[in-house]
């Protein structure tokens, strides 16, 4: 049988680090530091293989697992010297889920699992402290009833509100004017007395048994299994659903369930619990970080609902730290911290509990980190001998390199300070309050910037997150819940800031201004729709939005991306139609342009008029002298372009979309219009509507304007070849490659070379100077793709155009397929968008033929892609497979394209060895 249960426990474990994809990451860390002798509580993990056969059964417990998780059980009793349902000395677990891809509080969790009435009785006993098993047998109660029994928490909320304000009586609090959060913050959890929880306890058991017609279940064993089942089937909730897509985590993984000892923070003050970080994951700072709660369980720091304390000196509030508090159990953890970052050779994320002064480890984790912190720690480990720079190219996420090169805010700007809080992931971020995840979704639709305004986040706001441009929380430290998630997201967010306070029932975000002594001297009430903006790197928050600044790139940066173009093969260019576009390209390192779109320089104001009256012409003769008022300002246009690129190739790409684009449709355009060509009104707005097309993606566009209008694209490559011989003279010729669009047949390629060749001769002749130049197609067609051997004798190169290659093989308009593209992906139809993430089976299939078969003809021949593609790192992989030349994608994508080439040439370098092997 294969093996479904592994256990750690006593210095040995059944597993390691190297099986996250059996025991989930957070059980691989367990096991693994069990086996380096760290402190860790004995437990047991049930493989992610087991939650597959549970979905696959219709949620089915697999026969036998109970009874070997109540062996394993059993097991942890005797190495702790207690025993789980026993009334005088219980065993108390927890369970917990862990995917092997990090998805921090996306799936769910249950502590003190094992309590019941009895057993309560016999804990507080045992512990001398009521109060405490009380406490425990709460939060227990209350998260079983939300995991396993689906009862909405906001019912055991409410209850803990009544029990808070009745205890506020008790102990003198004027709590009548106090909104939910103030009376939390003036008496926490931790006052709660004796008889309060009792009471409390009481009550939340009379929910259950009302909402669902049972009693809360008092036999542990049960609780156990319903728990086991509960963790599998939370790895298919809404927020894990989400995370999943965000992530590209696969849904065929599943997750592993973690069982393991209780230990408690909550013991008093010789007892506490944090999350700590061996590097800052917001900067990637080489500084022991984190954070820390005495009397308190870990669920209390991630959900923010308690301000945490530092746990080092010089956070800000040394008394209060775990090294003030604690030295010895400090000592004992910069230890093991120290230990596990090189053990790993990476960043951990750790959470630890001390218990009546006792130090022990409940996890360890390659922390989340901002693309900054990702870039840093990569190359700082090589440059301390902990990793090469191969894995330093391998380790960072292509995709957060993006982070590095947005904005920042602008110092010399004019700004209102609101607040201040912890810089919990950098960034600059401004737009409209929204207190509701549901409502920053449903605005961030319709194409409003919002800003997610939370008391603290819960896994349950992970899609406002997404939606979000920023996060501001008023509780919660740098590793709550929003801290953690944002750094993970690349968002900007602001957490504990203390000086706000929000009412979800007005709407309204209240912020005290102090003075320097700390003294409240002002309120500013902001509602929901106002703009603020946020700074991640001061923690800052300002009224109204600030003006921003462009990024400034580390010097760990550049030395990243140089190792990375050391490894790669694939060269990365850009998509750029302005002269300003190829200077910001160049600066991001791009090595050429490998998509101009000759049409976006139609649509300027002083152009458009002479672009309507050309396609409007009644005659080739009024039609070329249209195209002469163009040809200047196209030939300025390649003149800056060839300047900024010099000695660079330049693929420039002939008119493309469908004439009627460019059409007036409005009554006063076309009166101007006629007024200018000397028609009546009438006879244009009946021109207009011939042109109209039903379908034009599939219409009159590309080469086939140059087979009914040939003189567009004379006038074109006029404007390219004068330009060229202009820049030549100066020395700085560029590597010009003119593109012909949508071509599915030799013939439109060999008509419109011909065509081409006459205008170059001409300008070559009247300048007295030649331009080396290329001539290829796009292949955005199936049958251009399937004929490719042909189209090769006249076409020197290939560039994929692989947005309408995807439309015209798939059958899909990209701009109508909103509509039920997310179905498609949700139901695993289809495993990404495909117009986000290339598809391979499908489109890639058509690439890799057109490539065979156009190096058949000719075997030097240049290959490409320019669709969007050119920067997805998924696609990139691909295209290194197949061995493209280049990828051309947006300027701002160009580094994310120069790692991401890097990572494939090492992946693709691997697998060749291992085939030899």
């Amino acid at each position: 049988m294969t093996k479904r249960i592994y256990f750690f426990g006593g210095g040995q474990a059944d597993g390691d680090g190297t099986q996250k994809a059996l025991l989930g990451g957070k059980g691989a860390g367990l096991h693994e530091m069990t086996r380096l002798g760290i402190p860790v509580p004995p437990g047991f993990t049930i493989t992610s293989e087991v939650c597959t056969e549970f979905f696959a059964s219709g949620e089915k417990m697999p026969e036998g697992l109970l009874a070997e998780a109540r062996a394993s059980v059993e097991r942890i009793g005797e190495l702790v010297g207690v025993r789980f349902g026993n009334v005088e000395a219980p065993l108390l677990v927890s369970v917990r889920s862990g995917a092997r891809a990090s998805m921090p509080g996306m799936m769910d969790t249950i502590l003190n699992l094992g309590l019941n009435d009895a057993i309560v009785e016999g804990l507080s006993a045992r512990m001398q402290n009521p109060r405490f098993a009380l406490d425990a047998y709460r939060r227990f109660i209350v998260t079983y009833a939300d995991v396993v029994l689906e009862i909405e928490r906001k019912r055991f909320d409410e209850a803990l509100e009544i029990a808070r304000r009745k205890a506020a009586v008790t102990l003198g609090v004027d709590a009548a004017r106090m909104t939910t959060a103030e009376l939390q913050r003036k008496l926490p959890d931790s006052m709660l007395d004796v008889e309060t929880l009792r009471s409390l306890v009481k009550e939340q058991r009379r929910i259950v048994a009302e909402v669902t017609g049972k009693p809360f279940p008092e036999d542990p064993w049960a609780q156990l299994e319903g728990a086991i089942m509960a963790v599998f089937r939370s790895w298919n909730n809404a927020r894990a659903k989400t995370y999943r897509k965000m992530h590209d985590i696969p849904e065929s993984w599943g997750t592993a369930c973690n069982v393991q000892a209780m230990v408690f923070g909550n013991l008093g003050d010789d007892s506490g619990t944090g999350v700590c970080f061996t590097r800052d994951p917001s900067t990637g700072e080489k500084r022991f970080f984190g954070e820390w709660l005495p009397n308190a369980q870990g669920e209390d720091v991630v959900a923010g609902v308690r301000t945490p304390h530092p746990i080092a000196r010089g956070g800000g509030d040394d008394e209060k730290s775990l090294e003030v508090r604690m030295p010895e159990a400090y000592t004992e953890l910069v230890r093991v911290q120290d230990r596990l970052e090189k053990h790993f050779r990476d960043m951990q994320d750790m959470e630890f509990t001390v218990q009546a002064g006792k130090l022990y480890l409940l996890q360890t984790r390659n922390g989340k980190r901002t693309g900054r912190a990702g870039v840093r720690i990569a190359v700082e480990m090589v440059r301390e001998g902990l990793i090469t720079q191969r894995e330093a190219v391998l380790r960072v996420d292509p995709q957060s390199i993006e982070q590095l090169l947005h904005p920042t805010i602008d110092a010399k700007a004019p700004k209102k300070l609101l607040a201040r809080g912890l810089p919990a992931s950098p960034g600059a971020a401004s737009g409209q309050i929204v207190f509701h995840a549901d409502e920053a979704e449903r605005k961030a639709a319709q194409g409003l910037p919002v800003i997610l305004v939370r008391a603290e986040t819960s896994p349950e706001d992970i899609h406002g997150m997404k939606a979000a441009n920023g996060i501001l929380t008023a509780r919660g430290g740098m590793t709550s819940h929003a801290a953690v998630v944002a750094r993970g997201m690349g968002k900007c967010c602001v957490a504990g800031c203390s000086a706000v306070a929000i009412s979800y029932e007005t709407a309204t975000m209240t912020v005290t201004i102090y003075d320097e002594a700390g003294r409240p001297t002002d309120t500013v009430s902001v509602r929901g729709g106002d703009v603020i903006t946020l700074d991640g790197a001061t923690g800052s928050v300002y009224l109204g939005a600030v003006p921003t600044a462009p990024a400034a790139l580390s010097a760990e940066f550049e030395e990243l991306m140089k190792w990375a173009d050391e490894k790669r093969r694939l060269k990365v260019l850009a998509n750029a139609d302005t002269g300003a576009d190829a200077r910001t390209a160049r600066s991001f390192g791009a090595e050429g342009i490998g998509l101009c779109r000759t049409e976006h320089m139609f649509f300027d104001d002083k152009r458009i008029a002479a672009v309507r009256e050309m396609i409007l012409s009644a005659d080739v003769e009024a039609r070329k002298r249209a195209l002469a008022k163009l040809l200047p300002f196209q030939r300025e246009d390649f003149v800056s372009i060839f300047h900024e690129m010099a000695g660079l190739p330049v693929t420039i790409r002939l008119l493309d979309p469908p004439l009627h684009e460019f059409l007036p449709h409005e009554r006063k355009q076309i009166e101007d219009l006629a007024a200018t060509m000397r028609v009546r009104p009438s006879d244009l707005t009946r021109k207009v509507e011939e042109l109209h097309e039903f379908n034009p993606m599939l219409g009159h566009r590309g080469c086939r304007l140059a087979v009914t209008f040939p003189e567009i694209y004379e006038m074109q490559a006029r404007a390219i070849f004068e330009a060229a011989c202009e820049v030549a003279a100066g020395s700085s010729a560029p590597k010009l490659e003119i593109m012909i669009p949508l071509a599915m047949t030799r013939r439109e390629l060999a008509m419109t070379k011909k065509s081409l060749e006459r205008v170059a001769a001409e300008v070559f002749a009247e300048k007295g100077r030649k331009v080396d130049y290329l001539f290829g197609t796009m292949i955005e067609l199936p049958r251009a793709a399937l004929r490719a051997a042909e189209l090769a004798e006249e076409a020197e190169f290939f560039s994929f155009g692989t947005n309408d290659l995807t439309q015209t093989t798939l059958g899909i308009s990209r701009d109508d397929a909103g509509k039920f593209l997310g179905a498609y992906v949700e139901s695993a139809i289809l495993p990404k968008d495909p117009f986000t993430s290339l598809d391979v089976e499908g489109v890639g299939e058509l690439v890799a033929t057109a490539c065979e078969r156009g190096k058949k003809t000719r075997p030097n021949i240049e290959l490409g892609v320019c669709g969007e593609h050119g920067g997805d790192p998924a696609s990139i992989r691909f295209f290194e497979r197949v061995k493209l030349d280049y990828v051309s994608c947006s300027p701002l994508r160009v580094p994310v394209a120069r790692l991401a080439a890097a990572q494939a040439a090492i992946t693709e370098e691997s697998a060749g060895a291992r085939t030899t092997d």
